[in-house]
């Protein structure tokens, strides 16, 4: 790993957006990633040449745990990266109420889980980043995703809200709201196809997540959407 003053820990980080993350930022700092599936985490970190910790972010007790080994292993967390996150779409009386749960579990609780296990450290630090990957589904409104919006709403909302609580603190606390990324299992794991022709390259995202990490001193970017020039035409 290299030797460097940053702690960057990254949930959902052994595929997809997370995992370009990880590599965009084991360049120069110290990256820890999280994932509730152990053997492709672990693969992913030696491939990465990373750290990990395996986490089911629903699961506030191992939230903690997690959180609790990157501090005895590396004393201090300067970036958390919120990442982690499943899809689901349909009409919401067609929805599955066990796939619906897990959705919220995942992709709301989790956010919450995680920073929370997180926050009291950074507080003793008095500085720090917390990075919430929302998406465009946080912002809009569309037809047949009602469950998936509304647990990306909802990161909207703590996005805003913890922005106010922790700035006292010296802690900052960003939006990231992409829109369609190729190059992911994201739709697969939830059984849909789609036409990734206009999508976003991940490693791309990852560049400009790092650009913001590694701004220092008053210049804070609290929200960034980002999108294709494709997606505005």
């Amino acid at each position: 790993m290299a030797n460097t003053d940053k702690i960057i820990v990254i949930s959902g980080g052994s595929e997809g957006l997370g995992r370009a993350m990880a590599e965009e930022f084991s360049r120069d700092s110290r990256v820890i990633i999280l994932s509730n599936e152990e053997e492709k985490l672990k693969q992913a970190a030696a491939e990465i040449g990373c750290d990990y910790e395996f986490c089911d972010v629903a699961d506030y007790e191992l939230c903690e745990k997690a959180i609790k080994s990157v501090i005895a292993k590396h004393g201090r967390i300067d970036c958390l990266i919120n990442n982690a996150g499943i899809y689901i779409r349909g009409p919401l009386e067609e929805n599955d109420p066990q796939r619906i749960r897990r959705v919220i579990e995942v992709n709301t609780l989790g956010t919450i889980f995680l920073s929370r296990a997180a926050i009291p450290y950074m507080k003793e630090g008095k500085k720090g980043i917390i990075i919430n990957i929302v998406s465009q589904s946080g912002l809009y409104a569309d037809k047949n995703k009602s469950v998936y919006r509304a647990s990306k709403w909802a990161i909207t909302g703590l996005t805003k809200c913890l922005s106010l609580d922790l700035a006292p603190y010296g802690i900052k606390v960003c939006g990231i709201y992409p829109g369609t990324m190729m190059k992911t299992k994201f739709f697969e794991r939830a059984g849909i196809k789609e036409d990734f022709s206009d999508a976003l390259d991940p490693k791309e995202v990852a560049k400009l997540v790092k650009l913001i990490v590694e701004t220092e001193g008053d210049v804070f970017i609290p929200e960034l959407g980002i999108e294709t020039l494709k997606g505005y035409e």
